[in-house]
């Protein structure tokens, strides 16, 4: 049996091309939606990164989402990350074609602080929840991303709820069975721009996948 890379060694596609084509097969294939133009690519990016159309019944955009994006984007806005998966997965080579200032710092992620990690001992609570906490100030015009810990995201929500603290963005797709569904439900009511995924899917290639879009649209925007 011939192995089947030979095909591909005899007809040579670069990534970028198998990307292109990917992207364009899912716009042949995409069922009727009612997403906005500038929503779709990151819908799009969500379905190209788990080859799943489902989820085009799941994703929900506040109105004010797209715009928020791009302006907190463009300013360099810090971005909270709930998982050193995102952290590591958000690539910052594209944060700094949309904004020059981007630098690894940059982007946060309190969860596997020692102090963190000793409150969150202390307490018997996720240290999700005190990581949160422990970024209070970058959060707030921040962007957060959550696609791990739905236990942060209910912190910030209480947070938002509480305080003065207003994120430039929430980006909610905690994944699991307890305190999800709930967490992004709230999420919704808070006032504040958002992009999440009802019920109980989500993940940090998901939520890092959104991230990457947003800086397309960003980097295609003339003026926000």
């Amino acid at each position: 049996m011939k192995p089947l890379i030979h095909d591909l060694l005899n007809n040579p596609l670069s990534g970028q091309q198998i990307e292109d084509r990917s992207l364009a097969i899912i716009d042949q294939e995409a069922p009727a939606h009612t997403f906005t133009p500038e929503q779709w690519p990151v819908v799009r990016r969500m379905v190209h990164t788990t080859a799943d159309f489902s989820l085009l019944d799941m994703v929900r955009f506040s109105p004010d989402a797209i715009d928020a994006a791009c302006q907190a984007l463009r300013g360099g806005a810090p971005i909270y990350a709930d998982s050193n998966m995102i952290r590591s997965g958000l690539s910052l080579a594209r944060l700094k074609k949309v904004c020059p200032t981007y630098q690894p710092e940059s982007i946060l992620c309190h969860v596997a602080d020692v102090d963190v990690a000793e409150q969150a001992r202390q307490a018997s609570l996720p240290r999700s929840l005190y990581a949160v906490r422990k970024a209070e100030q970058q959060l707030h015009g921040g962007i957060a991303v959550f696609g791990n810990a739905p236990v942060a995201l209910l912190e910030l929500n209480r947070l938002i709820q509480e305080t003065d603290l207003r994120p430039a963005l929430v980006i909610g797709m905690p994944v699991g069975f307890v305190h999800v569904v709930e967490s992004k439900q709230e999420l919704m009511e808070m006032g504040v721009p958002y992009i999440t995924i009802e019920g109980r899917r989500g993940g940090s290639p998901l939520a890092v996948s959104v991230i990457h879009a947003l800086c397309e649209l960003a980097l295609g925007r003339t003026e926000v």
